[in-house]
């Protein structure tokens, strides 16, 4: 018989306060019976995978392309995978004729941005998780107002699937020392004022003072691509889900 997720995350989350990120992220990849990792090979996506490096190569990495990436994302996300000799990363792309329906002159960002999104982002992560138990994410509470309660582990509700946040209590600081512990690459536009690296057209340089994510979506409201949210909202493991 397979293991219930959900019991399984909930003896990870009794036990998490007491567990590092790795050996958190170690024993979620060990009790779920497929995880893979959701990675945009952005600003801080160095640290999982060489985390991930460490437990399993094999692991699957799905990297969201959607086809309006920076040109350096999609270099820094084959040069990275390579360094650390990641084995089975898998490029998630937006159905075509969807595309073509849906945003033929590929402006659709500046009319609706969420339905962009979901078009390019969701839609795909969506068909591509199907047949998982969960996916580990690299979401951080610091990262923005709409984290700030992130737990450790979360289960979606439509989907059941678990969602893990081995880094979730990490601030900019601890990600930068992990950085600079490992020698790990950075991102290439890190250095030009990209702290937060989305698409190219809904992603700015940040400036001196403002919040890590003021590039994203500038001058609206939006904050999130939308991923992260089932149904619209994030919900973490219920209490009862954790005895």
């Amino acid at each position: 018989m397979q293991p219930d997720p959900k019991h399984s995350v909930g003896v990870l989350l009794s036990r998490s306060e007491a567990l590092s990120a790795q050996q958190f992220l170690a024993a979620g990849i060990a009790r779920l019976n497929r995880v893979a990792l959701v990675s945009s090979f952005g600003a801080d996506s160095a640290v999982l995978l060489h985390m991930v490096a460490q437990i399993d190569r094999a692991l699957p990495v799905l990297f969201i392309d959607t086809l309006a990436l920076f040109p350096e994302t999609v270099a820094y996300q084959r040069d990275l995978a390579a360094h650390l000799r990641l084995s089975n990363v898998q490029s998630i792309t937006p159905d075509r004729s969807e595309l073509f329906t849906r945003d033929p002159d590929g402006l659709l960002h500046r009319s609706d941005a969420e339905s962009c999104c979901q078009l390019r982002k969701s839609e795909p992560l969506g068909r591509a998780l199907q047949g998982y138990d969960g996916w580990i994410t690299g979401r951080k509470r610091y990262q923005a107002d709409t984290r700030a309660l992130l737990e450790r582990a979360e289960v979606e509700p439509a989907t059941g699937r678990i969602r893990l946040n081995p880094l979730a209590n990490w601030d900019a600081d601890r990600v930068a020392d992990y950085l600079d512990a490992y020698d790990l690459p950075r991102h290439p536009l890190v250095a030009q004022g990209y702290p937060s690296i989305g698409c190219a057209p809904c992603t700015t340089r940040v400036n001196k003072g403002e919040d890590p994510r003021a590039g994203r979506w500038r001058g609206s409201a939006k904050t999130e691509c939308g991923i992260h949210f089932t149904g619209g909202v994030p919900r973490p493991i219920r209490q009862e889900d954790a005895a």
